[in-house]
């Protein structure tokens, strides 16, 4: 910084001692602000000045706004993005709900959901549909058993596919005479925050792998978004990704979330916040439900079957494994490698 005021100095540029007469830069900005100008702020402003050869700082444009402009100055202000505190007192008070879709065009559908106060991971699925209810209902109604009990709250997205979720949600609060009222809670993506935070890890720490290979695929035609495509990937690397997304899972939940200083959410492990909450600042908010009303939510749900895909091309991808000595994939380049097998092999019989 010395040498480089002494070389200023010597060049004879002083650039504050000419600054240009305020009173002038207040005439430019009135001009300007006749016309669409007063939409600006003072940044856009600054670079009016400048471009017309006024020597002015940022912080001079902005004071002289201040005077000249106080009411749109205000409506910016009310316009400007404030970022939302989110406060949960403890762990089973809100569960965030949503489905993943970026694989959705390759036959694969993601559905999860988060704790809001330890941000532990209540269930992530693979499976060939996420649209269906009855499906999301049975992955609410498991973790609902295994915890023998059911959240406060729970947060989706509006969608016919967490219908059933809330029908339940209610229902179980019912049966143990609680309030009802705020059980269940829909609206719009960016109010679900937690998950949609959440599925941006999930796409840097494993969907993007899978995204790239299914898009070489598309991209060398030997994807074409057919039944048989989808069905042939959901038979070659469902379980796979299913698999994988447990383990991503467990990552998660047993990794340390840093303090940040604009959050009022606990750090640490999410596993340990999760379990033992009181050493966090918080309670667990668990609401016990009768084994009678599980049983009875239950019988409404759809379970996974064994079929992984269509049961007719289930079935025929398996004789043709068995057919050709072929075990079943246990890596991505595996599966991969299976799929490009037993379409050729399937196109060719069909005379495709």
């Amino acid at each position: 910084m010395r040498t480089l005021r002494r070389r200023l100095k010597d060049m004879g540029l002083y650039r504050k001692k000419n600054e240009s007469d305020p009173i002038e830069v207040a005439a430019f900005l009135i001009d300007q602000m006749d016309g669409y100008g007063r939409l600006h702020g003072y940044k856009l402003h600054h670079l009016n000045c400048i471009q017309a050869g006024y020597v002015v700082t940022q912080r001079t444009v902005g004071h002289l706004l201040k005077y000249l402009d106080p009411h749109g100055i205000e409506q910016r202000r009310r316009n400007r993005l404030m970022r939302r505190t989110y406060v949960n007192p403890g762990p089973n008070f809100m569960w965030h709900v949503d489905s993943y879709d970026k694989l959705k065009p390759f036959g694969i559908c993601i559905n999860g959901a988060i704790d809001g106060f330890s941000r532990i991971m209540i269930w992530l699925h693979a499976y060939s549909t996420n649209n269906d209810p009855k499906v999301i209902a049975g992955y609410f109604m498991a973790e609902v058993e295994k915890r023998m009990g059911t959240p406060a709250r729970i947060r989706c997205d509006l969608g016919t596919e967490n219908v059933t979720i809330g029908e339940m949600q209610r229902f179980l609060r019912w049966s143990m005479n609680h309030n009802v009222s705020n059980c269940f809670i829909t609206g719009s993506s960016n109010h679900n925050q937690r998950i949609e935070s959440w599925w941006a890890f999930l796409r840097r720490h494993h969907a993007q792998h899978w995204i790239n290979r299914f898009q070489e695929l598309k991209d060398s035609d030997r994807f074409s978004g057919s039944f048989l495509d989808k069905q042939l990937i959901l038979f070659t690397c469902l379980n796979i990704i299913e698999k994988e997304l447990q383990l991503v899972a467990h990552l998660w939940n047993t990794h340390i979330i840093r303090r940040s200083r604009n959050a009022v959410a606990p750090s640490g492990r999410p596993i340990l916040m999760y379990t033992i909450p009181h050493l966090f600042g918080g309670r667990d908010h668990l609401k016990e439900v009768p084994q009678e009303a599980v049983e009875i939510c239950k019988r409404e749900c759809l379970q996974r079957g064994p079929f992984t895909c269509d049961e007719t091309v289930f079935s025929l991808c398996c004789l043709i494994m068995s057919e050709n000595f072929l075990l079943p994939p246990s890596t991505a380049d595996e599966s991969v490698e299976l799929y490009l097998f037993l379409r050729a092999y399937i196109l060719k019989d069909l005379g495709i």
